[in-house]
């Protein structure tokens, strides 16, 4: 049987083509939202797929439970993506997010991160019991979901206990980073895709420690160019978008 484009899924297939704006008018702009692990990665990206479709992007990064709640409440967004596919999956089942626009983009990781500025690199996750170590940064692991990993990870091994103490949350994976750059933690857990920094030292984690990352986008339904925000997703799941998401450590689809 022949199905029928809809024609949300038709306009994405013609703005992939290389659809252009008209002479003299202004290309479109569309807002993403996107989980804070992204940050790195979609300064790369972004750039990439405003030269190629010719349209304007702008970033919204944040935790995405966070992300998730505005969207819900009417935030404007025209793509979430998400860090957690359970936050995308819900939206979609509410009739917030176009179902069948969902796609998978990348498994994330999580790293046992040390400020150079301490003296030696921590390997295991044990180690942040130290009494040399006063301060331990994750996300806030309410909303965030590299932060819940983060907790998982330590009650896997047995040292949440001792560490909660010692614990500062940040508002997302990014936000948690910068307790660490800015010498404020002496350790923490964060996501690989924004350990690349000089200030920090890094041990990747074991992943049978926490569940996994799966981590999926999907386009807004209330946005006025649907088209446009598939074909976003498309790009980042596309080669270029893929070559970069891989440089930053993701796991990609296909690949898990």
């Amino acid at each position: 049987m022949r199905r029928r484009l809809s024609p949300w899924l038709l306009g994405a297939w013609l703005a992939l083509g290389g659809a252009t704006p008209a002479l003299g008018a202004d290309p479109p702009s569309r807002t993403v939202f996107a989980a804070a692990d992204l940050g790195f990665a979609f300064k790369e990206i972004v750039p990439r797929f405003e030269k190629s479709a010719g349209a304007k992007v702008s970033l919204v990064l944040g935790s995405s439970g966070n992300l998730a709640t505005q969207i819900e409440h009417g935030a404007p967004a025209d793509v979430f993506f998400s860090a957690d596919q359970v936050f995308v999956d819900r939206l979609a089942q509410r009739g917030a997010l176009i179902a069948e626009t969902r796609a998978a983009y990348a498994q994330g990781r999580i790293v046992l991160a040390t400020a150079k500025s301490f003296g030696s690199r921590l390997t295991d996750l044990r180690q942040l019991g130290d009494l040399r170590i006063r301060h331990v940064a994750i996300a806030n692991p309410l909303h965030a979901p590299y932060g819940r990993a983060a907790e998982e990870a330590l009650r896997k091994v047995g040292a949440w206990e001792a560490v909660k103490p010692k614990l500062i949350f940040g508002e997302n994976v990014r936000h948690a980073l910068q307790f660490l750059q800015a010498g404020a933690a002496e350790a923490g857990i964060v996501a690989l895709s924004v350990a690349h920094v000089p200030e920090v030292e890094w041990t990747l984690i074991d992943a049978s420690l926490h569940a996994p990352l799966h981590q999926a986008a999907a386009v807004v339904r209330r946005t006025a160019r649907p088209e446009l925000g598939l074909a976003f997703i498309q790009f980042v799941n596309g080669p270029e978008g893929r070559a970069v998401m891989k440089r930053y450590g993701f796991r990609l689809p296909g690949e898990f």
